[in-house]
């Protein structure tokens, strides 16, 4: 069949739009906030178990589990979209379920550290594909015309689930210890995403097709290597957008790890903690109902720019005061600052990209975005070893606002359509 024919095929059997895909869409956002929930369990308790039941004293120790799920989630995003592309969007999916199943498994019986950075790499392949997987056949299913709400519906379910579980995880740590009451959370959710995905999700190549047939065809085809050139440096907007990901996940990696040490040091007890490690995902993921439509009226810079100067803020308030009021107005800083960033830099990447090439170009930019996990984590740990946890934070806000003024020189608005 040729591509003519097999465009005409698609178009007779799908149609582009939320209205129109609406089911599938919703079934990917309760898939998602499945995957959000895995992250959501070791947002809160992870670094309390490395520094009070196995004893480790190294801040850089301690933050080692998230160095380890970031570079892996990150070199799995790389190979997403290739494998998006290859294989189908659902087998990658399914794939990226079947790898985080034996997660919580590991975490609740880990003798020894270990134990944890293994499970967090096997949880790094898993977010790596599943979310991925999850962001881009919402992007198929909608067209052009509405990715920053699929990107801001999308999110929203994602963090949402880090932030409602993550406080869940405080309460049951506070009620029946680190070990294994909170996890069992995980084992759920990996059961239910897999079941989900396997069952009832359905293939969006279809879409894609569609889409592709209405939109400006490419001279010739283009490589990975190419797709990862123009992605991280030689299109200066992709450029922006990675660079401004990368150091937005650097400080989500520095808080994931570092605030819980942080509060603790002051006294602050894990169910408040929770609260507070709470407060920054749900505010993100509940934001991004709003800021993703917003980035398809307003345009994607001004967000992105805006977005990474208030989480600026909010770290710089954090380290600089020691009252559980004031940490309560730093996370809701971060969370909308997170939350007028993340839809608007992957709709900002969809933007900028081919539809025969998007897929490979947003997990060119998802592995810039979450190698900032590790890069946080790592730079945070030596730097809090070496002159304490507030100066830790402190250099990380001021990376994040450099980082906006970045975006706000090279980035230039462009049409989505």
């Amino acid at each position: 069949m040729s591509d003519a024919s097999a465009s005409q095929s698609a178009g007779s059997a799908v149609r582009l739009g939320l209205k129109e895909n609406w089911r599938q869409f919703a079934l990917l956002m309760l898939v998602n906030a499945f995957v959000g929930g895995m992250v959501g369990i070791e947002r809160t308790v992870v670094p309390l178990i490395g520094s009070e039941e196995f004893g480790i004293k190294s801040t850089t120790l301690v933050v080692s589990f998230i160095v380890s799920f970031g570079v892996v989630k990150a070199l799995a995003n790389l190979v997403s979209g290739q494998l998006a592309d290859t294989w189908g969007r659902k087998r990658v999916l399914v794939l990226g379920w079947l790898v985080g199943l034996p997660v919580p498994f590991m975490i609740i019986w880990a003798p020894s550290w270990g134990w944890v950075i293994a499970a967090n790499a096997l949880l790094g392949v898993n977010q790596g594909l599943a979310w991925s997987m999850t962001v881009v056949m919402k992007v198929d299913l909608v067209g052009p015309k509405s990715r920053g709400l699929a990107v801001g519906l999308n999110e929203f379910a994602g963090y949402l689930a880090v932030g409602v579980t993550a406080f869940l995880t405080g309460y049951l740590a506070s009620r029946y210890g680190l070990r294994p009451v909170p996890i069992y959370l995980g084992i759920g959710y990996a059961v239910a995403g897999t079941v989900l995905s396997v069952l009832l999700i359905r293939d969006t190549r279809g879409h894609l097709l569609l889409e592709t047939s209405a939109h400006a065809q490419q001279s010739a085809p283009i490589s990975f290597r190419e797709v990862f050139a123009l992605t991280s440096f030689r299109d200066r907007n992709l450029f922006a957008a990675s660079q401004a990901g990368l150091v937005s996940n650097l400080n989500d990696g520095m808080s994931w790890g570092i605030f819980p040490l942080f509060f603790a040091s002051f006294g602050l007890g894990v169910e408040r903690i929770g609260i507070l490690k709470a407060i920054y995902p749900a505010t993100w993921g509940i934001l991004q109902i709003v800021t993703g439509p917003l980035s398809d009226r307003w345009g994607r810079k001004g967000l992105i720019v805006a977005g990474m100067w208030i989480q600026a803020g909010g770290l710089f308030l954090t380290a600089a005061t020691s009252r559980f009021e004031w940490w309560l107005v730093g996370s809701l800083l971060l969370g909308l600052g997170t939350a007028m960033v993340y839809p608007s830099l992957i709709a900002a990447v969809s933007d900028a990209s081919h539809p025969s090439w998007r897929a490979r170009s947003l997990s060119v930019y998802r592995f810039w975005r979450d190698l900032g996990y590790a890069i946080g984590a790592l730079s945070a740990g030596l730097i809090a070893d070496r002159f304490g946890l507030s100066s830790a934070i402190t250099s990380i806000a001021a990376l994040t606002f450099l980082s906006g003024t970045v975006v706000a020189m090279l980035m230039r608005e462009r049409s989505p359509h």
